[in-house]
């Protein structure tokens, strides 16, 4: 089985991107963010035509997360995090998939920092630590998929040096993430390739992607009910070479049925 994470960067202007990526690939589980579409625009029939059922939440101009299933249709569980009512941001959804508890994120960039948008990340990401935690108490195969616009640590940035302001490498974020880990989430890519840098995100500007300064913010964690099945992992790095792609590439693991 394979389950792929892809911010997308607008899903009905990379629709062609999208679909032919789908096709090549054909994985079983798709998490996307950045749909920048309400729910009325998002593009269903295109993507039933293409052999996939789907939820989404969308969002006018902004954020929106989908989940798309080979052959069959997401039963969505959760739409939105839990712990702040009043958060209008289209950033989480949740669903039951072949057995596997999904769930596609689009965590706040928080640029820039310190700011208020840096303290709503940060509260973000307290809110979803502790709906990652109830879903741990659970004890099911959960996947947390998405874009989650923090680098881990030096090896997952291109000239770390250059980040250390920024707010998707401030050490608070860094904390937030490794404080997610000792949940006891396994990161799948670092799991599998723990030595070696890999990146899901090439800037449109300075060439980045040519010159291959990227960063790695795209994760997929896996509990511990679905970490032992994990047998491959890596990122479709030749997408971002399309024309009008996305700035992520696709990330993708293989779990054993």
């Amino acid at each position: 089985m394979r389950l792929a994470t892809y911010n997308v960067n607008g899903v009905n202007g990379r629709l062609p991107v999208l679909l032919r990526w789908l096709d090549a690939r054909r994985p079983d589980i798709v998490c996307l963010q950045e749909l920048k579409a309400p729910d009325e625009r998002f593009p269903i029939e295109a993507i039933e035509k293409a052999g996939y059922g789907a939820i989404w939440h969308g969002q006018k101009s902004w954020n929106g997360v989908a989940i798309l299933a080979l052959g069959r249709e997401p039963q969505e569980t959760r739409r939105g995090l839990p712990g702040d009512p009043d958060d209008s941001h289209s950033r989480y959804i949740e669903a039951v998939v072949r057995g596997l508890v999904v769930g596609c994120l689009y965590l706040p960039n928080g640029n820039p920092a310190p700011g208020p948008k840096f303290d709503y990340k940060l509260r973000w990401f307290e809110r979803f630590a502790a709906h990652a935690q109830a879903l741990l108490d659970h004890d099911a195969p959960v996947v947390l998929a998405g874009d989650y616009n923090v680098m881990p640590t030096d090896l997952d940035v291109y000239k770390p040096e250059r980040w250390v302001d920024d707010a998707l490498f401030r050490p608070e974020v860094r904390r937030a993430y490794a404080d997610l880990l000792a949940q006891g989430w396994t990161d799948a890519l670092r799991t599998l390739h723990p030595d070696e840098p890999i990146y899901t995100f090439w800037d449109y500007f300075r060439n980045a992607f040519a010159r291959n300064a990227g960063l790695r913010i795209d994760h997929l964690l896996l509990s511990p009910r679905l970490a032992p099945r994990l047998r491959a992992a890596g990122v479709d790095r030749d997408v971002r070479s399309w024309e009008k792609t996305s700035d992520h590439a696709p990330t993708w693991i293989e779990l054993a049925d």
